[in-house]
């Protein structure tokens, strides 16, 4: 719902204008990757409802592979979503099915993992399937993608099993278990998540671009020009798909963090989510605006 400001505690804003449209994480960031020229397999869990129905409609209408996608007798995930003037927004989220992905729903995908260039992983599904994945993932020898969202603190078992991990400014604290005033930099928070992983961590900063923190030191990344911000829903989703096609496509991760600045950045200039993720002609096409 586009509302004229977000309400406060106890406080009711008319005028808003409602738009259902598809959405989930992990389901706008394998439409994305498809949408820019990958082969992409998905795994996450539906109810027997319409929503799940829309779902996998969706799917085979973008070319995302739904075989191994779980059905279950709890209603499909649903989110609400308040979105100001400014594209700013707030989102909360009902998991519903997702809840019930585990460890077993993971074992069955296992070959799709192997079997794949890079595995993407967000975090609206239990930490038994996160978990699971990334380490079917690293076991498999398949580079590891971990989008921290919604983010919590991630068990020390996992970190070692990160390729790559992509948070935000916010959520950058919130796997490091730092409270509210622990006043590190970005760059002192990127860092950390580099030594905890052993691999590359990613912090994504909006309109200022990011930092990317590898063994050999951190570099920046400057923000792709994105004209004006309409709807930063799903801006995150498609810098994911980004990055883990052009990880795919063999650049290196600096390159890589650009491509996937661009796809954030057209994301941004359109309202709701699927509309706004690009195809590979709409992104090559914004980046070479820019140049």
């Amino acid at each position: 719902m586009r509302v004229p400001k977000s309400p406060a505690a106890g406080e009711t804003v008319s005028g808003g204008v409602f738009d259902p449209g598809p959405g989930g994480k992990g389901s706008n960031q394998a439409i994305g990757a498809a949408r820019l020229g990958a082969e992409v397999s998905l795994l996450t869990a539906v109810g027997d409802d319409d929503f799940g129905r829309a779902a996998r409609t969706l799917w085979r209408e973008e070319g995302v592979g739904a075989e191994f996608v779980v059905t279950t007798r709890t209603p499909t995930m649903v989110g609400f979503i308040l979105v100001e003037p400014s594209g700013e927004n707030r989102i909360a989220i009902a998991p519903g099915a997702l809840d019930e992905l585990d460890a077993a729903a993971v074992e069955t995908f296992r070959a799709e993992i192997a079997s794949a260039d890079v595995l993407v992983v967000s975090m609206e599904i239990p930490e038994e399937a996160v978990v699971a994945a990334v380490r079917a993932g690293r076991q498999a020898g398949t580079r590891t993608l971990l989008n921290p969202a919604p983010a919590r603190p991630l068990p020390d078992d996992l970190w070692p099993l990160i390729d790559v991990i992509t948070p935000n400014q916010t959520e950058a604290p919130v796997l490091l278990g730092l409270e509210d005033g622990h006043g590190l930099g970005d760059e002192e928070l990127v860092r950390a998540l580099q030594e905890r992983t052993g691999g590359a961590a990613v912090l994504t900063r909006g309109g200022e671009g990011a930092l990317v923190a590898q063994p050999t030191g951190v570099t920046a990344v400057p923000p792709h020009p994105a004209g004006t911000v309409v709807d930063t829903t799903g801006a995150g989703d498609s810098f994911t798909a980004a990055l883990a096609v052009a990880l795919a496509e063999g650049r290196d991760l600096d390159q890589a963090v650009g491509f996937a600045a661009a796809a954030g950045a057209h994301t941004v200039t359109i309202a709701g989510v699927v509309p706004a993720l690009p195809t590979r002609d709409q992104l090559n096409a914004r980046i070479g605006t820019a140049r």
